[in-house]
């Protein structure tokens, strides 16, 4: 066991990732995709991360976002797309397997968590055979499965209040396993503002400064949204979700 840093979003912000993650030493990092677009400097966060994995690939988990995968499955919709080297790497370390779609990790106080970039609904959990521990859904999730990957209410595009959430509120049946994604928030943190409905607001609390929510489903599950939305001018204030005494499962 050891000490899991978890990074949301980096959105093309080279500085705020080094910030975070330092020189590396004894933590594992596991980020959850969307590297790039928005911010000023998207080849700087990949030549960050390309390092990072070039030298101890045991220590930092690198996951797909839908900002990754538009370069994979040949749809670019980001208008400002990147050049062909960096697209041409990020081709290279999916072939490598350097990038993954979920992890799976347990807490120290034996909580499972899958991690992905938007967070597993109920729809895409039923596609992959309706796994019951974090572990079977993240060995899932990586053998790729393009129907699901692909679909706009899968772990890579669907929106965590209106969609993931609420899927499983909906469903009425207990969700397995806790959950930790980015991509999405139920919340705008500049104004302080909610964005979700109101069954989901009655079941969630925020952490202002380290923008981070804490969203509780049925079956005393939890998803902990890590999405720092940085947005065009990065976050005035945030913080990685730390795992003290965590295992990597997945």
């Amino acid at each position: 066991m050891g000490r899991i840093v978890l990074v949301g979003d980096v959105g093309g912000f080279p500085g705020e990732l080094a910030r975070v993650v330092g020189g590396g030493g004894h933590d594992l990092v596991i980020q959850v995709g969307d590297l790039v677009d928005r911010g000023p400097d998207s080849p700087g966060v990949l030549a960050l991360v390309r390092e990072r994995l070039e030298r101890d690939r045991r220590g930092w988990v690198q996951l797909i976002g839908n900002h990754e995968w538009q370069y994979l499955d040949g749809e670019i919709f980001w208008p400002e797309p990147l050049g062909e080297d960096d697209q041409g790497l990020l081709r290279a370390w999916w072939l490598r397997e350097w990038v993954r779609v979920a992890a799976a990790v347990r807490a120290a106080d034996g909580e499972e968590f899958l991690i992905t970039h938007a967070g597993l609904g109920v729809e895409a959990w039923r596609q992959l055979g309706e796994p019951v521990t974090a572990t079977t859904a993240a060995d899932l999730l990586n053998t790729r499965p393009r129907e699901v990957l692909g679909s706009y209410r899968g772990p890579l595009w669907a929106s965590a209040g209106s969609e993931v959430y609420e899927s499983w509120l909906d469903e009425g049946t207990p969700m397995p396993f806790s959950q930790i994604h980015g991509h999405d928030q139920i919340v705008g943190f500049e104004g302080r503002t909610w964005r979700c409905g109101e069954r989901v607001r009655q079941r969630a609390i925020v952490d202002w400064a380290a923008r981070h929510t804490i969203t509780r489903v049925s079956g005393g599950a939890r998803f902990i949204g890590i999405d720092p939305r940085h947005g065009r001018t990065g976050a005035p204030q945030w913080a990685p979700l730390v795992l003290d005494g965590a295992t990597l499962v997945a």
